[in-house]
């Protein structure tokens, strides 16, 4: 895409979030729902295939390009991004990591297109912040893998049309090993998705428990073929990477709004005679959101534009991830104490991302096993014992 088509891009983004979603921020937190015709406009613009290549119908964005147009979907419920967040990152990328040329050529039309809404099912009950420990397995029986196990807290759930399944297809090999990925379709017989998950925030986005209790798919199902036998934790490792580099450029854009919600609530809110903005406590509370989120932003294009060049695919992700979680956290907190009690209000924004916010310490990789991927990285054998 060139400098013009992608400056369009963006403008339009921008255009669309502070014109058309922003104003429904309440609601949709409110009925936990996003509304249809913001899906439907979503599709229109391109949103579910931006990361996925043009021939298979996306916009074929860079990681630097990609980064930011999250800085600009960041500004407002972080709902929006979730919507067509897995069929551009972990779930899409899957196919286009590890799919055979078949598997794509199906598939990633309808994933950018929007059509398909595909879900990531990695996680499970106990094996979380360490994939490699997952149970979920799958035999071969004839000519279809059977498959059975758990998911939990998989994002989409409940709308899916299509799961990426991770499980276990060879049980005596190391944890890292042995472990395969199936395009399993929703309704399969024996897939289960369980109520959608009542969270502390984020509300809008859904996630649900999935089963499956001898669920049979076509030998053709296991991604990547023959070839991607037992190679699934690497395949899930790689998107991940590119998953947390993507959520870290939507912190920062949500870092934005928050410091903006900040300096307009200080510039009109008064207390004793004087504008809240005149204090110096206060301006230091925005004064240090601001370096914040400047840090972040630019911490996110540096990791980004190494990821696109392959110099670092594995320590920038989760430098930049640990960096930004923490960091919308520390600005998220802020924006509550220069709002006072109004802060703590629902109804009011800064409220409403303080609960949004917390959830980014946790997903794509705690900020605890982002600083052990780091160590490991640097250390080597040393970190390791």
């Amino acid at each position: 895409m060139d400098a013009t088509d992608f400056a369009a891009v963006l403008s339009e983004a921008r255009r669309f979030v502070r014109e058309r979603v922003v104003p429904l921020e309440a609601e949709i937190d409110e009925k936990d729902e996003m509304p249809a015709e913001i899906r439907e406009a979503a599709k229109q613009m391109g949103l579910y295939g931006f990361a996925l290549p043009e021939e298979y119908g996306g916009l074929g964005l860079s990681m630097y390009e990609e980064a930011q147009l999250m800085f600009e979907l960041g500004y407002t419920t972080p709902s929006l991004r979730s919507m067509f967040g897995t069929n551009n990152g972990i779930a899409g990328h899957v196919l286009m990591v590890g799919g055979t040329e078949e598997q794509k050529a199906e598939w990633l039309p309808k994933i950018a297109s929007g059509d398909v809404l595909a879900s990531f099912a990695l996680t499970e009950p106990e094996a979380g912040s360490d994939p490699s420990t997952l149970t979920t397995r799958a035999h071969l029986e004839g000519d279809e893998w059977v498959i059975n196990g758990a998911k939990r807290y998989i994002t989409n759930a409940p709308l899916a049309d299509m799961f990426m399944v991770f499980a276990r297809t060879d049980p005596d090999a190391r944890r890292t090993r042995g472990i395969s990925t199936f395009l399993v379709p929703a309704g399969t017989p024996g897939l289960t998705v369980a109520p959608k998950d009542h969270k502390m925030g984020q509300f809008g986005a859904w996630t649900a428990d999935v089963y499956f209790d001898d669920v049979r798919v076509p030998a053709a199902a296991l991604v990547g073929g023959e070839d991607g036998l037992n190679r699934g934790f690497s395949t899930a490792m790689g998107c991940i990477a590119h998953g947390r580099v993507h959520i870290s450029a939507l912190m920062v854009g949500m870092a934005e709004r928050l410091v903006d919600e900040s300096v307009a609530y200080a510039s009109t809110r008064k207390q004793s005679g004087k504008l809240i903005g005149s204090f110096q406590l206060v301006q230091g509370l925005i004064a240090d959101s601001m370096t914040d989120y400047y840090a972040g932003r630019a911490t996110v294009l540096e990791a980004a534009r190494r990821f696109d060049s392959g110099e670092d695919t594995k320590i920038g992700p989760s430098c930049t991830k640990y960096f930004a979680s923490e960091m919308v956290w520390r600005v998220a907190d802020r924006a509550v104490q220069v709002h006072g009690g109004a802060g703590y209000m629902r109804g009011v924004a800064v409220e409403r991302f303080y609960r949004d916010a917390r959830l980014f310490r946790i997903y794509e990789g705690t900020s605890q096993i982002q600083q052990v991927i780091i160590a490991k990285a640097l250390l080597g054998e040393v970190a390791r014992g």
